[in-house]
């Protein structure tokens, strides 16, 4: 029998995105960090599923999800988000009854650094063969090793990994604030 998690996936999905991107405003808020503002992608081939902003940084994000206790060895990327300034992976797990976030994996480098080159990831193959039998490359989608992931445990460790120590910009954007206003 299938599991709910399986015959409602996309829904399921489109609830972690919609916990996580509140999670990370909410912290932002609780924090007094400045504001976030969340994009969302209309469509995948780009290779990430959210936009999350603030002050001068921008991050194209891919989220990936996972059970706690899940046997996913790997995540499949698409190797546009290597094209985004900021691109990352964050890999979420849950516990599959309540959906409460565990911890998070993450693949991404500091804020305004690209994401690392994915050309030496091993390139992924399609489910399911062609007419000739064969399961063909998809050249542009790449397989990443949970080796390759840094654990992160909670929300604050993800802000600080999209943003970096944002409780600076929120002093150097009420100085400037200040200076216009007496300059003005």
């Amino acid at each position: 029998m299938a599991s709910e998690h399986s015959t409602r996936s996309s829904y399921r999905e489109l609830v972690l995105e919609h916990l996580f991107v509140g999670e990370v405003m909410k912290y932002c808020w609780g924090h007094r960090l400045p504001p976030l503002e969340a994009l969302k992608s209309q469509v995948d081939s780009n290779g990430y599923d959210i936009v999350l902003e603030t002050s001068s940084t921008v991050r194209h994000i891919q989220l990936k999800s996972s059970h706690v206790g899940a046997a996913s060895p790997s995540q499949n990327v698409n190797i546009e988000l290597g094209r985004k300034p900021s691109g990352c992976v964050i890999w979420i797990f849950f516990d599959p009854d309540t959906l409460e976030f565990s911890h998070f994996l993450w693949f991404g480098r500091s804020p305004g650094e690209p994401l690392e080159s994915l050309a030496g990831f091993k390139t992924c193959t399609h489910n399911k063969r062609n007419a000739k039998g064969v399961k063909t490359e998809r050249p542009n989608i790449k397989e990443i090793k949970k080796a390759a992931f840094k654990r992160l445990n909670s929300i604050e460790e993800v802000v600080f990994a999209l943003f970096g120590d944002q409780s600076k910009a929120e002093d150097e954007s009420a100085e400037e604030t200040a200076v216009r206003a007496a300059i003005g």
